[in-house]
């Protein structure tokens, strides 16, 4: 059975009729994912590719892409001001025109742009493309909001009883205390956009409150510090151990004088190493759906996918940038 918070995400996004690009047509998760979401009426879908191509092999896996837009990159008009547009954006660098055509012929690139330029609402892609790949067409075409200093990730982990956001679990190994305090900003603003509730934001550690002294616990109070300065709307407290952040009568005893203690919802891990580990354990252990990872930190939504994904995955997290949009 779906969980409810996918289901609700959904319908959401089917209300706002956003549009999302699926670059990796040669991918046939792709072509399936574009079929339910079109059906479904989740998002507006384009994908990138040869369309003879793409709908010779729709056809022969059965799949209808009745209501899919299919843009051929290397055919499109907007190839040459797409070009343009990227090689002002990269001419520093030392990018010539003709390399800004070739670069933006590939579909992340085309993908990206479309994005950028609003032509897209969002895209997800990383089926077959490498995360790294796939974020440097973020970054490079679609750009970061003033402000954030990070691109990073947060997966949604649903347990039966509640919805947590975890971050950053896939992407940045060593957030220093400015990029610690931006992927906290960040996953509080998605969370309370995609579960409809306030964020409670735990900068999580191995002490809480002072109970243990390290240049590691340290890292964490500077990024709550610069939090705090950059939002004092929110509601983030720390530094705060797992087991107090999220346990009530914890809370209660570790840290009694915080408002986040016991009920955080959003729990920032210092590194990748804690982040990738704890939601594997949950996801493992404690039998939790994780969705994700979902790219946070850019000024649209442009997502990664796990090489390993299904074509739901994929529903999932067109949903996920519609909404997100």
């Amino acid at each position: 059975m779906e969980n409810t918070i996918i289901q609700s995400i959904k319908e959401k996004a089917s209300k706002i009729k956003k549009t999302i690009v699926l670059p990796e047509s040669h991918d046939e998760r792709v072509l399936k994912a574009a079929e339910i979401l079109s059906k479904e009426k989740i998002a507006s879908i384009i994908t990138l590719g040869e369309e003879n191509k793409i709908r010779e092999n729709a056809n022969k896996l059965a799949i209808d892409l009745t209501g899919v837009r299919i843009i051929d990159p290397t055919k499109s008009e907007k190839l040459s001001d797409f070009s343009n547009v990227y090689f002002n954006l990269r001419k520093n660098k030392g990018l010539t025109i003709e390399q800004a055509k070739e670069t933006i012929k590939k579909d992340l690139f085309f993908g990206a742009m479309m994005v950028r330029e609003g032509l897209a609402d969002g895209s997800v892609a990383g089926s077959t493309a490498s995360t790294a790949d796939v974020l440097r067409a973020g970054i490079q075409c679609v750009g970061m909001p003033q402000g954030i200093s990070i691109v990073s990730s947060f997966f949604l982990m649903v347990f039966p009883e509640k919805t947590y956001t975890f971050a950053d679990c896939a992407v940045v190994p060593n957030p220093n205390a400015e990029q610690l305090a931006d992927i906290a900003i960040s996953a509080a603003e998605n969370h309370a956009k995609l579960t409809g509730e306030k964020s409670y934001i735990a900068m999580l550690s191995f002490s809480t409150k002072g109970s243990a002294q390290h240049e590691l616990v340290d890292k964490v109070l500077e990024a709550l510090k610069i939090a705090k300065s950059k939002r004092p709307d929110l509601m983030i407290d720390g530094e705060l151990q797992f087991d107090a952040a999220i346990i009530d009568s914890i809370g209660r005893r570790k840290a009694p004088n915080s408002d986040v203690a016991g009920r955080a919802n959003v729990l920032i891990f210092p590194d990748l190493n804690s982040g990738n580990i704890g939601y594997k354990i949950a996801q493992r252990l404690g039998k939790c759906e994780a969705i994700g990872p979902i790219i946070q930190g850019l000024s649209k939504p442009y997502f990664d996918l796990s090489r390993g994904c299904s074509a739901e995955d994929i529903v999932n997290t067109a949903s996920i940038a519609a909404l997100m949009s």
